[in-house]
């Protein structure tokens, strides 16, 4: 008799393998609905994710906690709607890969049925 957390772990490896999103809750700038394979884009956290990009591309020097300040004074908030620390931050900008459209699931990397941001 198959268990039934190893049943559970196949079934998200499985979907993490086509791309798909295997629970959790989704990455800053994406939303989950339950029956759909793919997360969604959220338009205005994915602002964010652009901005806060951006903001590092053109200031290479910044700290997170620089970033964070920039994107708090443009009005940007986190999915709690409080504002941006460095922690925040660094979480968004260890992802680049994932908002470029790739997924990663317990070893497994493919292109993400997720639209990407970046």
């Amino acid at each position: 008799m198959l268990n039934l957390n190893r049943l559970s772990s196949l079934g998200r490896n499985k979907k993490a393998q086509q791309g798909g999103y295997a629970g959790g809750r989704a990455a800053y700038g994406y939303k989950a609905r339950k029956g759909h394979k793919a997360i969604e884009v959220n338009d205005k956290q994915a602002q964010a994710v652009k901005r806060l990009f951006d903001i590092r591309e053109q200031n290479p020097n910044w700290t997170l906690s620089e970033i964070a300040f920039q994107l708090n004074q443009e009005g940007f908030t986190t999915q709690q709607g409080k504002q941006f620390t460095k922690v925040q931050v660094k979480r968004i900008l260890d992802r680049r890969e994932f908002y470029e459209g790739q997924y990663h699931y317990g070893g497994i990397t493919t292109t993400g049925l997720h639209q990407a941001i970046l």
